[in-house]
């Protein structure tokens, strides 16, 4: 990658030579292994060992998780907050694997869209739960720094899954739940 990386310096018209450059293509390397690392992640394997019977079928939200991506046309970072929730079907999990979850289709290349369903569907699909509700909060640097240039602009998606979908009461509560100030 890092040959790849000088090759790219060069075609913009720069020194990789130059003493600030030197060790950018290592730099932008390891930034880019760490930024992707979602690929190396199993979101089945985050969830696996934290699984326990409680019972319990009421909404659990965890509410403003910042997320760091990159956009998958630009490569260039979106970053927000993620609200999760779900109802339990007598198997709940620790509230630490949301936000990894999170993390692991965070750290791809990414459309926004795409993030929210698969965040929602692993939860569903892990947990067998009653239903699911994910909304992404997010500003877009590819819109801010270049294109349109639109400098106050935030992407919302959201993926409402099982009670979450079929009742307007429980995804009510769920809007109203995120939507208050901490």
């Amino acid at each position: 990658m890092e040959e790849q990386i000088r090759q790219i310096l060069k075609a913009i018209g720069e020194d990789p030579e130059r003493e600030g450059l030197l060790k950018t293509p290592q730099r932008v390397a390891q930034a880019l292994t760490f930024l992707t690392k979602g690929y190396d992640m199993d979101p089945a394997k985050v969830i696996n060992d934290a699984l326990f019977t409680e019972d319990y079928e009421e909404m659990i939200v965890q509410k403003d998780i910042d997320f760091y991506s990159l956009c998958e046309h630009h490569m260039l970072p979106f970053f927000g907050k993620a609200h999760v929730a779900y109802i339990p079907h007598h198997k709940i999990v620790g509230i630490s694997k949301l936000a990894r979850l999170v993390d692991v289709f965070a750290r791809r290349l990414q459309v926004q869209e795409r993030m929210t369903n698969q965040i929602a569907t692993t939860i569903m699909e892990r947990l067998d739960a009653l239903g699911v509700a994910v909304v992404l909060e997010a500003e877009h640097l590819c819109m801010r720094m270049r294109g349109v240039e639109k400098q106050n602009s935030y992407v919302i998606t959201s993926s409402l899954l099982g009670a979450f979908r079929t009742r307007q009461e429980t995804r009510a509560e769920f809007m109203n739940l995120i939507g208050r100030k901490s």
